[in-house]
């Protein structure tokens, strides 16, 4: 539970920097290339890996490989997504791809789908519409196929991440040198993206990168940590750190960024409150209501 609630926190701390490093105009590409240079030390310093026994990995080089492509790959996508279809949209497409982990939950992890994790469920993705609800604005991005792909691709994107942390969480003692493996691969990608742009490096671009490092590292950490803490309920960690993210940004983005929370936003909230209290205490609910 604490590995999962400190994934929660670095994540949403992640999305507090990205968002005062865009109203700063600090080059978020930059940064996240930065990032995984961070990355790379900390797993090095904290999880000492052994890289020696590096033939014990091979077998499993189909998931650091798909990762370290994605994790670059799913940012870029999302930076072109909230480019033609707005940041709305394309949020709605990152968060609503918990579709994908929680299918994934039941018919490749073999997850039983028990009448607590079904109302639990079916609560979570009622909160989400809700915490994704904007009122229209008078605003339009581009319409059309491309702006279709772009939040598909976000969608499918981050819903195989997830799964992938899964399944890497299961490596047991390897994975510290499988997410070192992810994160050097990560690195080289963005950082070869980049040197193709010719972009011009700056000092702010570097130093947001330093900080990004160290949140996301933990966040990934912690994430990875949770799902092998809770392996046998992959569910619980899936939608408890999706709602869990969305709940917590709403309300920072309210009392620090004063943002506005619409009534279905509110309502949102305790919907996720009640979704989260289904999937974790179901079994204490149940008693009370003699069921």
């Amino acid at each position: 539970m604490i590995y999962l609630i400190a994934s929660i926190c670095f994540s949403v701390a992640v999305s507090v920097l990205l968002k005062i490093a865009r109203s700063k105009s600090i080059d978020i590409e930059q940064a996240v290339a930065t990032n995984y240079i961070v990355a790379v030390a900390l797993c090095m310093l904290l999880l000492k890996p052994n890289l020696q026994a590096w033939q014990a990995y091979m077998p499993t080089w189909w998931l650091f490989a798909a990762l370290g492509v994605l994790l670059p790959s799913v940012f870029i996508i999302m930076g072109r997504a909230v480019e033609h279809a707005g940041i709305v949209k394309s949020d709605a497409a990152q968060r609503l791809s918990l579709f994908l982990p929680i299918a994934a939950s039941f018919l490749i992890f073999g997850e039983q789908l028990s009448q607590g994790r079904l109302i639990g469920l079916a609560l979570a993705f009622t909160a989400l519409v809700c915490l994704l609800w904007k009122a229209p604005s008078g605003s339009k991005k581009k319409s059309g196929g491309s702006v279709v792909l772009w939040l598909i691709g976000v969608w499918c994107g981050y819903g195989v991440i997830d799964i992938l942390f899964k399944q890497l969480a299961k490596n047991g003692a390897a994975f510290s040198a499988n997410l070192l493996i992810v994160f050097c691969l990560a690195g080289i990608l963005m950082f070869g993206y980049l040197f193709a742009k010719s972009v011009k490096w700056t000092a702010a671009g570097i130093l947001g990168g330093l900080i990004l490092g160290v949140l996301n590292f933990a966040n990934i950490y912690t994430y990875v940590r949770a799902h092998q803490v809770m392996s046998d309920n992959p569910t619980l960690v899936f939608a408890g750190m999706n709602i869990g993210v969305i709940v917590s940004g709403t309300l920072i983005g309210a009392w620090f960024f004063k943002e506005k929370i619409s009534n279905v936003n509110a309502a949102g909230i305790a919907v996720a409150i009640c979704a989260l209290a289904c999937l974790f205490y179901w079994h204490i609910i149940s008693g009370w209501l003699g069921l």
